[in-house]
């Protein structure tokens, strides 16, 4: 695409921010960033990425997302934040915008961020902005972000000292971008549940692990008692303690005991040799 030869960090850091209950779920982000570059240019570089990305994978600039075509050609439309809340809603929020605290003041409009947020179908699929490496200006910022921590606002950011030290010590102009990449496979796969392109961890399928019944146990000898303690020993298959000695196998289950704190008495050499030679003359 052109322009690399400023980008000194591109997909080096993939993360899982997981989820809580007061935002949307944000997840797996590929964060770029870029040199000596504004925000106009990062919005024309993202533009033509996800315009070659959507070529790549459906073969043209546009795909059917939720029963409607969306157009990844482009550029796109860039609507500025309080004439989109008045075109949504109808509010005038002139002089009422939040700060961003990371983000530079706008070069031409005074009271505004140079920031963007990719918006598609709805989705938020990308966050950026140029990013402020005026450490005056930035320990205002955390300044006034502590004054709404005092208001109540959880979302408030706290005083960075470590980063105000090294901007002070010098931060080249730069502008960075964070896109989801879980999000982006959702658009241009046409697909309409995020769990459809990430398992959860409490979706992913868990491995069925082969197990001995208790009663496969039982006709070794085993009680019943003693089967979940031999699953939690490692032995899920009756065939699992062919191998083993009895005094080692008496030991680990006794490892078990003591470590669940089981109110139970480990079994005699004598009843794990009977096992284990059962174990062998089953088969």
């Amino acid at each position: 695409m052109g322009g690399f030869e400023g980008v000194y960090e591109i997909g080096k850091n993939f993360r899982n921010e997981g989820m809580d209950r007061n935002h949307n779920p944000e997840f797996t982000c590929m964060e770029l960033y870029v040199q000596y570059k504004d925000y106009n240019w990062m919005m024309s570089f993202t533009e033509q990425l996800l315009e070659k990305i959507c070529i790549a994978v459906n073969g043209k600039p546009e795909r059917e997302i939720d029963g409607q075509i969306v157009s990844f050609k482009a550029p796109y439309r860039r609507l500025p934040i309080l004439e989109a809340i008045k075109e949504k809603t109808g509010f005038d929020c002139d002089g009422k915008s939040e700060m961003s605290p990371l983000a530079k003041m706008h070069r031409s409009k005074p009271g505004l961020t140079e920031r963007f947020e990719l918006m598609v179908n709805g989705k938020e699929l990308a966050n950026a902005y140029s990013e402020l490496n005026d450490p005056i200006d930035q320990e205002e910022r955390f300044v006034e972000q502590m004054r709404l921590a005092d208001k109540g606002d959880d979302e408030a950011m706290v005083i960075d000292h470590d980063f105000l030290r090294a901007l002070q010590y010098g931060m080249p102009p730069t502008s960075g971008i964070g896109i989801g990449i879980d999000r982006l496979v959702m658009l241009m796969t046409g697909k309409t549940y995020i769990q459809e392109v990430l398992f959860f961890p409490q979706m992913k399928p868990e491995k069925k692990i082969p197990q001995s019944t208790v009663a496969e146990w039982g006709a070794i000898g085993v009680p019943e008692e003693w089967v979940p303690v031999l699953r939690k020993a490692g032995f899920n298959m009756v065939s699992n303690i062919k191998e083993e000695k009895a005094q080692g196998l008496q030991q680990k289950i006794g490892d078990i005991v003591k470590k669940y704190k089981l109110d139970m008495t480990k079994p005699s050499v004598n009843d794990v040799q009977g096992w284990i030679e059962s174990a062998k003359s089953a088969e």
